[in-house]
């Protein structure tokens, strides 16, 4: 069936009738400039960060703004003014009168933000899972400077990536193994579309995602949640699902960082017209990374994004395009002195990628809206990777392409709607593995065309009961196609077809003010699927299904005491046994077993004026359900301490994140080593000229990317050397003050 045909099929279902009383919050403040004075004709945008619905003011002669009658949960202000750098401010608006009131700084790097991780109370229709939702500071983005691969640096979630930057970085939660495969999803939210990053069926492994497209400058938020608890959020979300947020407008900027053997030009623009809500991105790499073996390392990498206002509708468009190409080191027995860091001097990748997202909010009263959206993309991929059973060849080329349909009213405050229809298509080309022989020519071991369909409906109620419970409930229902052409093993072609009933559900306790010592406490359920390699395993080999499901359950609780907020997140997962993971010898599909993950994390948070500080702690353990064995590569143990400090003597400012992941169990009685990682910066504005000037420094011990594997007929534990360095940075803000 045609996509066009069921674009439109949940629509007939959702014309109920006009949207009822609802008990509404308001919000009101002042602009000022940085000497305190008021800021008159500033123009205000408040941007609901759940749907994505926007209202505007303009500041009076006393500086002031307000809006009336809007929802509750968590908002992003931005206040705009010539002369002055763009101000934001993203606070969790509670029933009442709130205030946020703000002030422009002479400073143009440094945004505010005034609450960082989301509260358990804002739980709401778009985003239902309120335990590990983390909106991360501006000062925290550029986590790694001078070095591509890691656009932002996630607090409790390590992030294994060789040095090279062209690989994708993979981002782990506690108890999900550490290598491609996993079931992870990664979304760019492009207006209020959620654009799947994810490949399935990807040459390199399942649930592979590549965050490097986006331009770092660009990222405005960075959130963590429950996959499995969210009905927008399907295939590649049995265990979390990451979303980027995209900045509306780019202070026009060039920025140079480097050092002896890398350099990198990021550079944004928007339109000196605050109400043009555009902008354009570049970024180029060259270098050689920090590990022996020269990389010749090259990376490009364009982005695109307009918002058109057009009457009722709120028309998003964003585009990418990216080359990447890199002599990857690869892994090496971290107890064995290398030459060159790397065991096969072949070994190199190369991908290519592109996309247009387009998101239309149609808002057709106050309280209810539809949102069409679609995207196609263009990917391609040559890794040639050696570990340890020879050089092989992984590539592909792929055409996708997805249309959405989703509709939402807000009926009163004891009920929402939200209804959609998801329709997407992957149809990987050319999807080969090749192995090199003792002459270095290829020889093929598997090709594959595949096509993969999912057809999507979803719907959910959301609402507060009974004064103080919030509850949203959901289902989701994918219908998965998959024909796979093997083209050297005719006999292994199949096309298939599976259903997965997806139910979904949160309740949520809000304590009265009155009950001040309670805390806010919410219990999640939920039911994911991911989809399994079709090439060689138990789907090709042996009939078996094509997705695997997983359950989840989370309870998070959360109080803030003495202006600090302190949350704790319990989790357990059951995973099917076909849940599979790719192995590193041969890249094809391996069954893990069914597992169980259980997980504990604690998170302290506390904001200052000039800054915060956050630390955290996550314990996991992974087992398979019938040998009782650890899931190789998943139980981990992590420590993260996250700080930024905006008003430093000499006019410096400074960020830092210390992350402690320890030894996990790989499998066959071996471990992992400890990895240690401090990532800092010191930047010194110089407001009148329009420069900020910063150094930036990386800490490292261990290795990443720890895997075991055979090399030389014994089997060892290999992974990348983490080498520190220390790089230089110089921006030029275009547009002094």
């Amino acid at each position: 069936m045609r996509s066009t045909n069921l674009r439109f099929v949940a629509i007939p279902l959702l014309w109920l009738l006009g949207a009822g009383a609802c008990t509404a919050a308001s919000l009101s403040g002042t602009v000022t400039d940085p000497q305190g004075r008021a800021v008159a004709g500033a123009s205000i945008t408040l941007l609901r960060r759940a749907d994505s619905s926007r209202r505007q003011a303009v500041t009076d002669t006393d500086g002031g703004f307000a809006f009336a009658t809007i929802d509750p949960g968590e908002y992003r202000v931005t206040a705009e003014s010539t002369g002055f750098p763009i101000v934001t401010q993203t606070l969790a608006v509670a029933d009442g009168e709130n205030t946020a009131n703000l002030q422009f700084r002479a400073v143009a790097s440094q945004n505010e933000s005034v609450t960082v991780s989301a509260d358990v109370s804002d739980a709401g229709l778009f985003s239902p899972d309120p335990a590990q939702r983390f909106l991360i500071r501006e000062e925290t983005l550029d986590a790694n400077p001078g070095r591509p691969g890691m656009p932002v640096s996630i607090p409790g979630m390590p992030v294994e990536s060789p040095a090279g930057g062209i690989k994708p970085p993979q981002y782990f939660v506690p108890g999900v193994a550490g290598d491609h495969g996993e079931p992870i999803a990664m979304f760019f939210q492009v207006g209020g579309f959620l654009f799947q990053n994810n490949l399935p069926v990807n040459a390199h492994g399942n649930g592979y995602a590549d965050p490097n497209v986006i331009i770092p400058i660009a990222i405005e938020t960075v959130e963590t949640d429950g996959g499995a608890f969210n009905v927008r959020e399907g295939n590649n979300s049995v265990n979390s699902a990451i979303t980027f947020g995209l900045r509306e407008r780019l202070e026009p900027t060039v920025r140079l960082s480097g050092d002896a053997r890398d350099v990198n030009l990021v550079a944004g623009w928007s339109p000196a017209d605050p109400a043009n809500k555009s902008w354009v991105g570049l970024e180029v790499s060259y270098g050689n990374g920090f590990l022996q073996r020269m990389e010749h390392r090259r990376q490009y990498k364009g982005n695109v994004s307009k918002v058109f206002s057009i009457g009722r509708h709120d028309l998003t468009i964003y585009g990418i395009g990216y080359y990447g190409f890199a002599y990857q080191p690869g892994l090496i027995p971290i107890d064995t002195n290398v030459p060159g860091d790397t065991i096969d001097a072949r070994q190199r990748e190369e991908t290519s990628n592109g996309a247009l997202i387009v998101n239309d909010v149609w808002h057709l009263t106050d309280r209810r809206q539809f949102q069409f959206s679609g995207d196609y993309r263009y990917y391609a991929l040559d890794v040639r990777p050696n570990f340890g059973d020879g050089l092989i060849r992984q590539s592909e080329h792929r055409n996708a392409n997805s249309e959405d349909v989703l509709y939402a009213e807000h009926y009163s405050k004891a009920f929402s709607l939200l209804a959609g229809m998801d329709v997407r298509r992957e149809a990987p080309r050319a999807l080969d593995l090749d192995r090199a022989n003792d002459a270095g020519i290829f020889q093929a071991v598997t090709a594959n065309n595949i096509t993969i369909n999912f057809y999507s409906p979803y719907v959910a109620a959301d609402g507060t009961v009974l004064r103080y419970l919030h509850y949203n409930v959901g289902y989701r229902g994918d219908a998965v196609t998959m024909d796979n052409q093997d083209l050297y093993r005719p006999d292994f072609s199949f096309s298939r077809r599976a259903m997965i009933s997806s139910p979904k559900g949160t309740l949520t306790f809000l304590p009265p003010e009155a009950g001040a010592f309670l805390p806010a406490v919410s219990l999640s359920y939920g039911q994911a699927f991911h989809v399994d390699d079709p090439r060689i395993g138990t789907t090709a080999m042996f009939g078996g299904t094509i997705v695997s499901k997983a359950r989840s359950y989370q309870l998070a609780a959360s109080k803030t005491i003495a202006q600090t907020e302190f949350r704790v997140t319990l989790e357990h997962v059951t995973t099917a046994q076909q849940l599979a993971r790719i192995s590193n010898d041969t890249g094809l599909q391996e069954d893990v077993g069914p597992g169980i993950v259980r997980s504990l994390t604690v998170t302290a948070r506390r904001n200052f004026s000039h800054g915060f500080v956050q630390a955290l702690f996550a314990r996991a353990d992974a087992r398979d359900r019938i040998t009782g064995q650890p899931t190789p590569e998943a139980p981990r143990l992590i420590w993260d301490v996250l700080g930024t400090l905006d008003k430093l003597p000499f006019h410096l400012v400074a960020r830092g994140e210390y992350e402690d992941v320890g030894k996990k169990p790989l499998g066959d009685g071996f471990d992992s080593v400890p990895v240690r990682e401090f990532r800092g910066a010191v930047v010194r504005p110089f407001e009148r000229a329009g420069i900020d000037i910063g150094v930036n420094v990386f800490i490292a011990r261990g290795y990443g990317g720890q895997t075991l594997e055979t090399l030389a007929m014994v089997e060892q534990v290999t992974g990348f050397p983490l080498r520190s360095y220390v790089t230089g940075s110089f921006t030029y803000h275009l547009r002094r003050r």
